[in-house]
């Protein structure tokens, strides 16, 4: 693309999103939420509260469902393991993921899809 033609699209974003910012300012809706935001911040500020105060103050289970990383790790199946056998020495290896150091090495030595034409068997 042109450097000119580039310059064209940006202008017409750029005239495109001043329309939709200036229909944003004269919503009735957001005017309201900016008021009760301004209000919100000025009575956290006069009562020395945080974000997460109001949060634990207004609903005390918002902790238990925000912890989403343990339970996501959890339930989270179980990778397949893989079961890989060297021609070359006979070497067996099991692993569950590609980082394991002696697969590394064969791969090194003999290449990515050499290595990986050596599965003999996947198991869950």
């Amino acid at each position: 693309m042109s450097l000119l033609n580039e310059y064209i699209q940006k202008e017409q974003q750029l005239k495109q999103l001043q329309e939709d910012l200036q229909r944003l300012e004269s919503d009735q809706r957001l005017k309201g939420e900016l008021e009760f935001k301004a209000n919100l911040e000025a009575l956290m500020n006069e009562f020395g509260k945080r974000p997460a105060d109001v949060i634990a103050l207004l609903d005390p289970n918002a902790e238990q469902r925000g912890s989403k990383g343990t339970a996501v790790a959890s339930t989270r199946r179980k990778r397949r393991l893989k079961i890989y056998k060297n021609p070359h020495t006979g070497e067996v290896i099991e692993t569950r993921g590609g980082n394991h150091k002696g697969l590394r090495s064969w791969k090194d030595e003999h290449g990515d899809e050499a290595v990986e034409s050596w599965l003999e068997r996947m198991e869950d």
